[in-house]
C-alpha cells in the first residue's frame, strides 16, 4: 500500500500543477489584459485554447503511452507543460500567449490521463480506491490555493510568475517519476488510428466550442449552431468508423462493459451539474447577494475542504455499502444539496452557507471517487490505456456541457420571468435545474449489479501483483 500511495502522490504533482494553473490564470486575467493591451473578455481565449487542446489530443494519449512507455510519456508531458508555462510567462502579445497555452495543452493532454494510467497499471485493484483518493488530495489543493496565490503574485510581484512557479513543481515531478515509476508499455501496439483521431478531434473541437458559446453572446447564433451541427456530425461519423475498426482511437466497445458504461455515461450526467457549480456559485454570491470576491471565495472554499475530508473515508464507505448503492444514494444526496443552494438568500447566515457547501463537497467528492474507480473495475490491462483516454475525454466534455447547460437555464429562466437583467432568483432556479440533470445519473447506476466493483474493495491476496505490463 505504501508504494501505491507514493505513486499516487507523484502523479498528483501533475494534477496539482494543472489544477492550480487554471485557477491562477483566471484570477490574473485583468492584469494580463492590461499588460498586453487587450480587452479582458478577449483574454478568455487563453483559457478556451487550453481546454480545446485537451479535448483534441487526449484521445491519442493512450496509444502514445502504449507505444513509447507510460513513464516516458508522463515525464515528457510534464516537461512540455513546464516549458509551456515558461513560454506563457514570457509572452508579449495575445497571439504568443495563446500559442503558449496550446503548447501547454499538449503536455496537459498527455500528463493527466497517462498519469492515471500509470496508477491503474501499478496498483492492485484492492488498493485502487485508496490510491485514487490519495491521488486527488494534492490536486484539490490547486483550486484552493490558486485564486489566493494568483492574486498575491499578481498584486505584489508580476503576473508572469503565476506561470513560472510551475517550473520547480515540474522539475520535482520529473525527478520523482524517473526515480520511482516503472516504464510500463504494451508489447503489441496497433497502428495509430489517424482517421479516427481527425474525426474525434474535429467533432470534439467543434462541439465544445459551440456548447461553450451557447447563451453568452460570444458568437452569432448561426455560427454557434453550425459548430454544434458540424461537431455532432463528425462524432456520428466517428461512431460509424469506430464500429468497423478494432483499433479505433476511442474504443466505443468499452461501453459494452456495464461498470465502464456506468462510470462514463452516468458520470457524464452527474458531472454536468458539478461543472455548472463553479459558474453559478460566484454569480449568485457576488452578483445576486453583493458579496465581494474575497467573501465569495471564503465561502466556496468549503466545497474543496469537504472534498478533501471525504478522501480519507471513501474506501470505508464503499466497503460498507458497495458501489451500486453508494452511487445511487450519493447522487441523490448530492443533487439535493445542489438544489438546496436555491434556498440561499442575502440574509442567510454565512456559517450556514459554509456548512451546506462543505457537506455538498463531501458527498460530491465521494461520488467522484466511486465513479473513477468503478470505471476501471472490469477493464483488462491491454485496454486500460484506451479506457483512461475515453474517460478523460468524457470528463472534459461534461465540464463544458455543464457550463453551457447552466447558461441556457439562466437565459430560459430570465425569459420566463421577463427579466432584462440578472437577478438572484434567476440563478437560484438554475441550481434546481442542474441538480435534476445530475440526479438523472441514477437511471444509469440502477443498471449495475449489486456486487459490481467488488474486486476493488476486497482484501488483497498476500502475493497479489499490480503490474501486468512489462516494465523496463
Amino acid at each position: 500500500m505504501r508504494s501505491a500511495v507514493l505513486t499516487a502522490f507523484i502523479i498528483a504533482t501533475a494534477l496539482f500543477m494543472e489544477n492550480m494553473d487554471g485557477t491562477v490564470i483566471s484570477t490574473s486575467l485583468p492584469a494580463i489584459a492590461l499588460d498586453l493591451h487587450q480587452d479582458p473578455i478577449v483574454l478568455k481565449l487563453a483559457l478556451t485554447s487550453y481546454m480545446l487542446t485537451l479535448a483534441v489530443f487526449i484521445p491519442a494519449s493512450g496509444w502514445v503511452a502504449d507505444r513509447f512507455g507510460a513513464r516516458t510519456v508522463f515525464c515528457t508531458a510534464i516537461a512540455i507543460f513546464t516549458l509551456g508555462s515558461i513560454f506563457c510567462g514570457a509572452s508579449s502579445s495575445l497571439e504568443t500567449l495563446i500559442a503558449a497555452r496550446v503548447f501547454q495543452g499538449l503536455g496537459g493532454a498527455m500528463m493527466v490521463p497517462v498519469g492515471r494510467l500509470v496508477l491503474l497499471r501499478t496498483v492492485p485493484k484492492s488498493d485502487l480506491v485508496n490510491a485514487l483518493a490519495y491521488l486527488t488530495v494534492p490536486a484539490l489543493l490547486g483550486p484552493v490555493a490558486g485564486p489566493l496565490l494568483g492574486g498575491f503574485i499578481t498584486t505584489y510581484f508580476n503576473w508572469r510568475w503565476i506561470f513560472w512557479i510551475n517550473v520547480p513543481i515540474g522539475v520535482l515531478g520529473v525527478f520523482l517519476s524517473l526515480r520511482f515509476i516503472a516504464n510500463l508499455r504494451e508489447q503489441e501496439v496497433p497502428s495509430f488510428d489517424f482517421k479516427g483521431f481527425v474525426l474525434s478531434g474535429v467533432g470534439l473541437l467543434s462541439l465544445i466550442s459551440g456548447l461553450s458559446a451557447i447563451g453568452r453572446g460570444i458568437a452569432p447564433a448561426w455560427m454557434v449552431a453550425a459548430m454544434v451541427v458540424v461537431g455532432a456530425a463528425a462524432l456520428f461519423a466517428y461512431a460509424r468508423h469506430a464500429g468497423a475498426n478494432e483499433d479505433a482511437i476511442l474504443d466505443l466497445k468499452l461501453l459494452r462493459i456495464p461498470t465502464f458504461f456506468s462510470g462514463v455515461i452516468g458520470g457524464f450526467l452527474f458531472r454536468i451539474g458539478i461543472g455548472a457549480l463553479p459558474f453559478l456559485l460566484p454569480l449568485l454570491l457576488q452578483l445576486g447577494f453583493g458579496l465581494t470576491p474575497f467573501e465569495s471565495g471564503s465561502l466556496t472554499f468549503a466545497t474543496a475542504a469537504g472534498a478533501m475530508a471525504m478522501k480519507f473515508t471513501a474506501s470505508t464507505a464503499l466497503r460498507w455499502f458497495g458501489f451500486r448503492r453508494t452511487l445511487i444514494v450519493n447522487a441523490l444526496i448530492s443533487g439535493a444539496f445542489m438544489a438546496s443552494y436555491a434556498l440561499f438568500t442575502p440574509s442567510t447566515p454565512h456559517w450556514l452557507i459554509f456548512l451546506a457547501l462543505l457537506a455538498g463537497g463531501f458527498f460530491r467528492s465521494l461520488e467522484f471517487t466511486a465513479l473513477n474507480a468503478i470505471s476501471y473495475a472490469d477493464i483488462d490491462p491491454p485496454r486500460m490505456s484506451r479506457a483512461t483516454s475515453f474517460a478523460s475525454v468524457s470528463q472534459q466534455m461534461s465540464g463544458a456541457v455543464g457550463v453551457a447547460v447552466a447558461a441556457v437555464c439562466i437565459e430560459a429562466i430570465q425569459i420566463g420571468f421577463g427579466d432584462q437583467t440578472l437577478y438572484a432568483r434567476d440563478l437560484s432556479t438554475a441550481f434546481v435545474l442542474v441538480a435534476i440533470v445530475s440526479s438523472l445519473s441514477t437511471l444509469v447506476f440502477v443498471r449495475l449489479k449489486p456486487d459490481a466493483g467488488g474486486a476493488l474493495t476486497a482484501k488483497a491476496p498476500a502475493r497479489e501483483e499490480g503490474v501486468t505490463a512489462p516494465a523496463e
